[in-house]
């Protein structure tokens, strides 16, 4: 006989097909497909100028308006590339850019690293002031200082020093970038040396260090990802920059390269056809350095933007 002490046994209940499908590998792959077709669109978009910028680039110029529309160029030549270094204007223009951006890099880097071990490792009085107001010059755009700047550049000299002027040089250059590469470099730097523990800096003091010594042979090593990753941004932001340099350079001598790229429009013999192949082969020239420094320093950038996200 049963009695009352007797406990029920549960049910178990067929698991539905839809449910069992959504805990299939297959399920998975379903249910994060819209995820992967959006990641996919979002990098054919970001991706295509650049894969259209090589094609054109390879494309002899009779076939780039050719119909029907060819993805692949089917007679793939060099001649563009030929034409855009032979012009002597793009090949000064490369060792422009690459003089500045370098400079601008190593400044922003050295003052900034300075900058950032006094308001990062010291207490004193308007220290947030200090760094907010950094911070607020990087969000004015170029063009609202521009006419300021302008006047500036063009009315400064040194005549004791032999140094008559600043306008069509690339000190000027150098100078106008740093306004907004410096205080971004100090932010990012200020930000890493907090993260930095306190403990390391206490032991070198008490090992006989001054502060000077405690910066760069203590301090400045750790904070070698925050540097690599911060004076590549800056490399980027002044090499590609346009509006001070269509501004504040003259002579074709001193082009940097975005200036350079669109002296390309009209320097063909016709009135009514550009030189878009050489244009595009210039644009692949300017970018691929900047892609061979991201491969080449990946690991150092990966560390400097996920260094200081976890504590302890």
């Amino acid at each position: 006989m049963s009695t009352a002490s007797e406990t029920v046994q549960p049910v178990a209940r067929p698991i539905s097909r839809r449910r069992a499908f959504r805990r299939s590998p297959m399920g998975r792959v379903v249910a994060r497909l819209p995820f992967f077709l959006l990641v996919a669109i979002i990098f054919i978009y970001a991706l295509f100028p650049f894969l259209w910028a090589l094609r054109s680039a390879f494309t002899p110029d009779i076939a780039l308006f050719a119909t029907p529309l060819q993805y692949f160029p089917k007679h793939p030549t060099l001649d563009n590339f030929r034409a855009a270094l032979d012009a002597s204007f793009f090949r000064h223009a490369l060792l422009n850019s690459a003089v500045v951006a370098g400079s601008v890099t190593l400044l922003s880097l050295a003052i900034g690293a300075v900058a950032a071990y006094a308001l990062g490792r010291f207490r004193f009085r308007g220290r947030s002031f200090v760094m907010y107001l950094m911070l607020s010059m990087t969000i004015f755009p170029q063009i609202a200082i521009l006419g300021a700047l302008y006047t500036m550049i063009s009315g400064f000299h040194i005549w004791f020093i032999h140094f008559p002027h600043l306008y069509d040089t690339r000190w000027a250059l150098i100078f106008t970038y740093l306004i907004f590469t410096l205080p971004f470099t100090i932010w990012v730097l200020t930000s890493f040396m907090r993260t930095l523990p306190g403990d390391l800096e206490e032991a070198a003091y008490v090992d006989g260090a001054t502060p000077l010594q405690v910066f760069y042979k203590v301090l400045l090593p750790l904070i070698a990802p925050g540097l690599v990753t911060t004076g590549l941004l800056a490399f980027i932001s002044a090499w590609n920059e346009y509006l001070f340099a269509l501004s504040f350079i003259q002579s074709p001598d001193n082009y940097t390269v975005p200036i350079a790229i669109t002296s390309f429009v009209g320097k063909s013999n016709s009135a009514f056809q550009q030189p878009w192949g050489e244009i595009m082969a210039a644009t692949i020239i300017v970018t691929v350095p900047l892609i061979i420094l991201v491969l080449v320093l990946q690991k150092r950038i990966l560390a400097g933007l996920t260094a200081g996200a976890v504590k302890g």
